[in-house]
């Protein structure tokens, strides 16, 4: 193990960088933090590139087995003061463990060949609402989620602690071309289903029991009028109270669960 005081150290400074997208993009690394988001790194076998932990790291609860099993299968761990971990965490009340991961690219057609169910996101803008969907669609079974160009990134911080790791348990395909993906959805057969507050069907009138790409939209602006023509059903969650409309994530919830219901899953 390394010891590292100093915050101009290159491994301190390379860790700060990755809070940022652009180096996140060019190095294909992101970092996850905490006794069980690390835990489930390890658990789903992600490419540790480096860990760094804090010299309180051993007398919490978990932290000491963390500590050997990281040990295992990363070669560059550090060690750093607690306020020095501070310094590099995204958190208000870090844990004392940080762990680099190489991003692992998924296979778009491979998940669409093989799966019954995606969520394709339109634009989404909020971490928390696409950290909880990709949580959903998780605890669903569903096959993949796709995100357009305009979404917010999958590996931001926020995102991440938002899917409870669950962004290593199912495909995520982003940067997404919306017209190129649909067309290729309905060529492998996937019925194409926009939440859509105009949508003339209720959804809970629609067949989910064939395969089926559930799209949700933007928080503010809904699908884009490309994805709209393009949808074979643009339908609505009936809301018999007073609001407007529903937030995202609890209108994907819906959507994907009645997928659930249906299918008998």
């Amino acid at each position: 193990m390394n010891f590292i005081t100093s915050g101009q150290n290159n491994t301190i400074k390379d860790i700060k960088a990755l809070h940022q997208k652009k180096y996140r993009d060019a190095q294909q690394l992101y970092f996850v933090e905490g006794i069980r988001f690390v835990g489930d790194a390890l658990d789903n076998g992600q490419n540790i590139v480096k860990a760094v932990i804090s010299d309180r790291l051993e007398s919490l609860n978990g932290g000491s087995l963390l500590i050997s099993r990281l040990s295992k299968v990363c070669d560059q761990i550090f060690c750093v003061p607690e306020k020095l971990f501070k310094e590099i965490s995204d958190t208000q009340s870090p844990q004392g463990v940080l762990a680099v991961l190489r991003k692992q690219p998924a296979d778009m057609e491979a998940a669409l060949d093989n799966g019954k169910a995606v969520v394709v996101l339109d634009s989404l803008q909020d971490p928390g609402n696409v950290g909880t969907i990709i949580r959903t669609a998780d605890a669903a079974g569903i096959s993949a989620v796709l995100m357009t160009k305009g979404c917010v990134e999958a590996y931001s911080p926020k995102v991440l602690r938002s899917t409870m790791g669950s962004v290593f348990h199912l495909p995520i395909i982003e940067d997404v071309d919306i017209i190129n993906a649909l067309g290729t959805l309905r060529k492998k057969g996937y019925k194409i289903i926009a939440s859509h507050l105009k949508g003339e069907n209720n959804y809970y009138h629609e067949d989910l029991t064939l395969r089926s790409a559930i799209i949700i939209g933007n928080e503010a602006n809904g699908i884009s009028e490309e994805t709209a023509a393009l949808s074979d059903k643009l339908v609505r969650i009936p809301m018999p109270g007073r609001a407007e409309s529903l937030n995202a994530s609890v209108a994907a919830s819906i959507m994907i669960y009645e997928f659930v219901r249906q299918n008998k899953l």
